[in-house]
């Protein structure tokens, strides 16, 4: 009786015994084992909780009582071993198999992870993965033994659970208690984001795009949907359809309507179709239905998620509108107009189109009470909506108001975008589960794809087969063993003034590699709070370190330059940046770090005017010249992974007498602090070189960085470079449509296997996501049903958090000292706040340790008017800015960023990011507390 069974717990002991605790089901054990054994097993427990599994189900396969495995199952489910129950009832693993790659992170990072938890804090959290006793057992350990045997005894927890959402509401627990070295530590290493090195070029997905080009016959335009005034405008079968009124108006794509099906039926959708296809059009064929079902009371919000998208959009629906029907107002809104009201410009037109951030900021503080006011909001590339993304705090606000009250009107729901292959994945399930959540975030149960017009599509979106260019590294290279050596020299200076290994956990850090600029943020963030018994020895040695890294940074910069352009433009970036630290007066360390490498400068020079080329360039300017001869009118997009490298391309094309013809442009994000070579670019600058592009026949050729891989409309591209610019799946199906030509070629071109291999499972990745929409599509049922489960767990996990108390903010007095040198710079008391944002500092004497400059974008802002940048005295760190309010002339705004804050009584330092986390209070400013003397400028 029961072989069936017993041979497959046999077969699967080795799932069970990783989830099975025997001494959770000791009722069962005591009810059909010998008291000897069920004790053997518990005192087995205490040492190998495995072994004690693997004890008891070897005697449960000799059990023959009726009923017993029944009872087992029942035991299992009675103990919150849920996932252990659907296994086993169903003997399948899968589930259960897919935990495995989040405890191989976790097992591999535990010993690092454990120093950074807190695990009183957590568990308020992670209730839904953990059961009542393990966290009993949890807090017992820290209060017997201490924070970190508790975070043990926490992750080991973990690790046996059998909850699929366990590693997900780890995170969220992170996140909720502000532990971001755990949290950091977690993501690293495999847990949903890709690695990031803070500060890499100021590009925040620099080391983590893709391209992959599609190509049209004809730019996309608003007049590709244009009709009369007079034109009816019906529902059909098919969806949307507009017909023309005069001769050469076009009419909707039959593609481009199918695309409009479900959201003119007032369904939520995620319109999922490649770039270039004309989703802005749909999205206005959409706007102009929902206008005509609705004429009194439709309210239309069109959200980007950055203002050159918005700058884009706006304008399309401006000019489109305009010409279409004058009676539909349009106006639109971003960052840079927060001065007008959001909830009266909704309320005055018919459609606002905004940047994401501006809707949150209104729901925030209430000045929009609910979105109950809108009747259709449409997000432009809806896959960000994930994680902290506008996006989903948008949404979260629209879903907790859907469940809190059944009287709601909440608007309609449209989501636009290239692909919904968010997260990782490595199967179709995994991309369905991903899939799932992106439409739970969106409050979608529709996924809306060209299915019946797809020869069509085909016909205006060509996707170009991508070419590899294979080329050969740099050989053994004199120049990458002079910096390697000065950087080694540096790392020793280093030591002898305090052992920075102690400082950060992150190992095998190689020069000129991303792991090594992590190591560096990692080291510079402790730093901040080094503290010693002696003041000026802590300021001394803080201020050493800080100076030491910073060049130890530069110089890894510049490895990571000369490995991808000419060794010349190495040089010249550490040039820049050595002028730089002349010009700003230097102290002690940074005169010898200077004279460090002022006696290796004529050696570089030499090597960087002698030395051989790199044999990357040689590949890319034979492509070049090659392509220009077969094509004059060439146009080329090429793109690079961070503004350093940008600039250094531009530099060697116009000055390699064979390309120098193309004149490029660069396009690149806005400036960094962080970037001392190169002042950013502004939505004027872009536009400007996007003009140049389009209509010029001076300029041949666009460098850009991520900055045009999201929304940017880049025409009349028949060449796109990749220039060792390789990542994620979403990011290569987004791009495609920055080219506009037929007939246009994609190449990738890299001197690492690796990144060639990526790119070709990135393109794997892409056909899986297509699988798995599709699956999802042919079971609509199935697929609300999955939503609304997962739509409950969110707002369930959203109401604990809510539900946790917050930690009241102190009262005591805090000083704030310089980040970088420590100097004092004010104390709390005189901090307060406007418009719970901004963060002034009433005591004029701060101005005694400060120094001003001049601004470089003076502006007007939420009342301030930005006049200078103030930079701490000593050390000459950006502490903010000096901007004028209402009638006080000079006053100062910090950055919280740049101070560390030191409890007076206990002398504790901490540092924080964001003025939101601080732990003490700070007053609301009141206009009482100005005196005669604020309102004059400061002597």
């Amino acid at each position: 009786m029961y072989e069936l069974e017993k041979e497959n717990l046999r077969r699967f002991s080795a799932y069970i015994t990783k989830f099975l605790r025997p001494s959770v089901i000791k009722n069962f054990m005591t009810t059909y084992l010998e008291k000897e054994m069920v004790e053997s097993i518990l005192s087995t427990e205490e040492k190998s909780v495995t072994i004690a599994a693997q004890m008891l189900l070897d005697k449960m396969c000799y059990l023959e009582e009726v009923g017993w495995f029944q009872a087992f199952l029942d035991i299992l489910l009675a103990s919150e071993y849920t996932g252990l129950h659907n296994a086993i009832k169903d003997w399948n693993f899968q589930e259960l198999e897919d935990l495995n790659k989040h405890r191989t992170y976790l097992e591999r990072i535990e010993p690092s992870i454990v120093k950074h938890m807190k695990p009183s804090e957590l568990l308020a959290h992670m209730s839904d993965c953990l059961r009542l006793r393990e966290c009993e057992e949890i807090k017992a350990e820290e209060s017997r033994r201490g924070p970190i045997a508790a975070s043990e005894k926490l992750v080991a927890s973990l690790l046996r659970s059998d909850r699929p959402n366990w590693f997900k509401l780890l995170k969220i627990a992170l996140e909720s208690c502000e532990l971001d070295e755990a949290l950091e530590l977690l993501e690293m290493n495999g847990g949903g984001k890709a690695e990031k090195a803070s500060g890499w070029d100021g590009e925040p997905e620099a080391m983590m795009t893709t391209v992959c080009f599609a190509f049209r016959e004809e730019a996309e335009t608003e007049d590709m949907l244009m009709s009369s005034n007079d034109t009816a405008v019906t529902e059909k079968p098919g969806g949307f359809r507009g017909e023309p009124e005069r001769s050469g108006e076009r009419k909707l794509r039959e593609y481009q309507k199918e695309l409009t099906a479900a959201a003119v039926q007032g369904q939520n959708t995620i319109i999922c179709a490649p770039t270039g296809c004309g989703k802005t059009i749909v999205a206005l064929a959409i706007c102009e239905y929902h206008l005509k079902q609705f004429p009194k009371r439709a309210k239309i919000v069109f959200l980007a998620t950055k203002v050159d998208v918005y700058e884009q959009q706006y304008k399309l629906f401006k000019e489109h509108f305009s010409c279409k029907d004058p009676n539909v107002r349009v106006t639109g809104l971003c960052g840079d107009m927060d001065q007008l009201s959001v909830l009266w410009l909704i309320q005055n037109y018919d459609i606002v189109v905004m940047t994401a951030q501006i809707l949150v900021n209104a729901l925030q503080s209430a000045e929009v009470p609910s979105l109950d006011i809108l009747s259709l909001i449409l997000f432009d590339e809806c896959h960000n909506t994930t994680g902290k993304h506008p996006y989903n705090n948008i949404m979260t606000h629209y879903l907790d108001r859907k469940f809190s009250t059944s009287t709601h009107s909440l608007p309609q729901i449209v989501g636009l975008t290239a692909s919904v292959g968010i997260g990782s994945f490595k199967n179709r399930l995994e991309a369905e589960n991903n899939i799932l959540q992106l439409c739970a975030n969106l409050d979608t149960r529709v996924i809306t794809t060209v299915t019946e017009h797809k020869d069509e599509l085909k016909s205006y979106v060509h996707t170009p087969e991508k070419e590899f260019f294979d080329v050969r590294e740099r050989p053994s290279d004199p120049f990458i063993r002079i910096i390697k050596n000065i950087m080694s020299n540096i790392e020793q200076l280093v030591q002898k003034t305090y052992n920075i290994e102690s400082l950060s956990n992150i190992q095998n850090r190689e020069y000129g590699s991303q792991k090594y600029e992590q190591w560096i943020v990692s080291v510079q963030k402790s730093c901040k709070v080094l503290q010693m018994k002696d003041a000026d020895e802590e300021r001394r040695i803080c201020r050493q370190l800080y100076n030491y890294t910073e060049h130890l940074r530069k110089y890894n910069d510049a490895l990571i330059i000369n490995e991808d352009a000419r060794t010349k433009d190495a040089l010249d970036y550490l040039d820049a940046f050595f002028d730089q630290v002349r010009n700003a007066g230097y102290d002690e360390t940074e005169r010898k770090l200077t004279a460090l490498y002022d006696c290796q400068r004529p050696q570089l020079q030499r090597l960087a005017t002698e030395g051989e080329q790199n044999p990357k360039l040689d590949e890319l300017r034979f492509i070049l010249e090659e392509e220009y001869q077969n094509n004059e009118q060439t146009r080329t997009v090429m793109f690079v992974k961070t503004r350093a490298l940008a600039d250094a391309m531009k530099k060697w094309i116009d000055e390699t007498d064979s390309l120098k013809f193309l004149k490029p442009g660069v396009l690149i994000g806005k400036r960094r602090k962080s970037n001392l070579t190169g002042s950013g670019m502004t939505l004027n600058n872009k536009k400007g070189i996007l003009d140049s592009f389009k209509s010029s026949d001076q300029s041949k050729m666009l460098i850009a960085t991520s900055v045009a891989d999201e929304g940017i409309d880049i025409p009349q591209c028949n060449l796109v470079l990749m220039y060792e610019y390789v990542g994620n799946v979403v990011k290569m199906v987004q791009v495609r449509g920055r080219g506009r030509a037929e007939g246009s070629r994609c190449f990738l071109i890299s001197s690492s296997k690796e990144r060639i291999e990526k790119e070709r499972i990135n393109m794997f990745k892409e056909k899986i996501v297509e699988e798995a929409i599709i699956h999802l599509q042919s079971n609509p049922t199935s697929l609300s049903n999955k939503v609304d489960v997962l739509q409950k767990d969110d707002k369930t996990r959203r109401d604990h958090i809510s539900a946790s108390p917050e930690k009241p903010k102190t009262q005591g007095s805090y000083e704030l000292l310089c980040s970088k040198c420590k100097r004092f710079a004010c104390m709390s008391d005189n901090i307060r706040v406007v418009q719970s944002s901004h963060h002034i500092v009433l005591d004029r004497s701060m101005f005694q340790r400060c120094t001003t400059a001049p601004h470089k974008n003076p502006k007007a802002f939420c009342g301030f008017n930005k006049k200078e940048k103030m930079l701490c005295a000593e050390c000459k760190h950006d502490w903010g800015l000096v901007a004028s309010y209402t009638t006080i002339q000079d006053l100062p705004l910090l950055k919280i960023e740049s101070f560390v804050v030191q409890n007076c009584v206990t002398r504790k330092q901490e540092y924080f990011r964001k003025w939101r986390d601080v732990t003490f209070a700070i007053r609301e400013f009141d206009m009482t507390e100005i005196t005669p003397e604020m309102c004059r400028p400061r002597d």
